[in-house]
């Protein structure tokens, strides 16, 4: 039963708290008094949809709070199961509607949709008023009528269990369907990822080969004018040059000399072979900084495929 209802700046109202006995309890006052706003009060905690504006004039909200006793057994408790709260000997609705017009719904302090509260109401009040025989025609209260006649209560309750074990079952193989479906996706990533692996056939250190590779080839053309400049400095055009002068210039002059010059003539022989050596090794390295973009392009490609296909395997094996 309704066992109070507390209403606080809802229409014209700014404060009421209502109690309500055992037995019958009723209202009477004559029109426009403000019984039907007790009405759309309980309506509105119910979750029945009525007035559009509720909240009273001036106030930024409106709410209502009903109290119910719940006896065991009451239709109200299959309600709460169904909808997974705690169903207990009081039930307490709350219900605020803001002045922008959003609705918020409580029961029990578990906060509920207003198809939960509307369930509710059918199984906490019954409502009569012109018209009722409208009711008759509700199939849902034909099958409730024809349960209770036939006292099928222990299958009701069979059955409402075995409702709830379906939707969790239901919830299950979606659940598994969705973890196959994932396992899949998986799969045929790794199986793409392997074939491409076999198809790129990568050697054993060849990542950093390539890495390495790709930074000579890239600092090339940056090196290459100094090195050269080098070359050309040591080339008979330079320093090569100017001491074969020096030599035939010095042996020419050594038959006079009595050997003053001997050591001069051997030191500067010795210094030629080093200089040859120097520019035999600077014109190899001219020719190893001779880049082929084609080349640089081939390994970047190769070397950017394997980091990819690392990558990702790794990131996919990770989460």
């Amino acid at each position: 039963m309704l066992r109070s209802l507390d209403i606080r700046d809802i229409l014209i109202i700014d404060r009421l708290e209502l109690s309500l006995q055992p037995g019958l309890n009723v209202l009477t006052g004559e029109t426009g008094a403000g019984k039907s706003i007790l009405l759309d009060a309980l309506g509105f905690v119910l979750g029945w949809r009525g007035r559009a504006e509720l909240v009273r004039e001036g106030a930024g909200q409106g709410e209502v709070t009903a109290e119910f006793d719940l006896p065991n057994g009451h239709p109200a408790r299959a309600v709460l199961d169904d909808a997974g709260l705690p169903a207990e000997d009081t039930l307490i609705l709350r219900r605020v509607n803001a002045r922008d017009g959003r609705k918020t719904a409580w029961v029990n302090d578990r906060r509920v949709s207003g198809d939960v509260l509307r369930a509710l109401s059918d199984a906490l009040v019954e409502l009569h008023g012109q018209q009722d025989d409208k009711g008759l025609l509700n199939p849902r209260a034909h099958r409730v009528l024809l349960d209770a006649f036939g006292e099928h209560d222990d299958l009701i309750a069979r059955c409402r269990a075995a409702w709830r074990d379906l939707r969790a079952a239901r919830k299950t193989l979606a659940e598994a369907e969705e973890t196959v479906a994932a396992l899949k996706a998986d799969e045929e990533f790794l199986r793409h990822a392997v074939k491409e692996l076999d198809e790129l056939g990568p050697e054993q250190g060849e990542e950093a080969h390539l890495d390495k590779t790709r930074r000579l080839m890239q600092a090339a053309d940056k090196i290459r004018e100094d090195v050269s400049r080098a070359h050309i400095a040591l080339s008979s055009d330079g320093a090569e040059g100017m001491m074969r002068n020096a030599e035939r210039w010095l042996e020419g002059a050594a038959e006079a000399s009595e050997g003053r010059l001997d050591d001069a003539l051997a030191a500067l022989s010795r210094a030629l072979t080093e200089l040859g050596e120097a520019e035999d090794g600077v014109a190899r390295a001219l020719d190893d900084l001779e880049v082929n973009p084609v080349e640089l392009e081939r390994i970047e490609e190769r070397l950017f495929t394997m980091r990819g296909l690392h990558e990702s395997t790794m990131c996919m094996l990770t989460n």
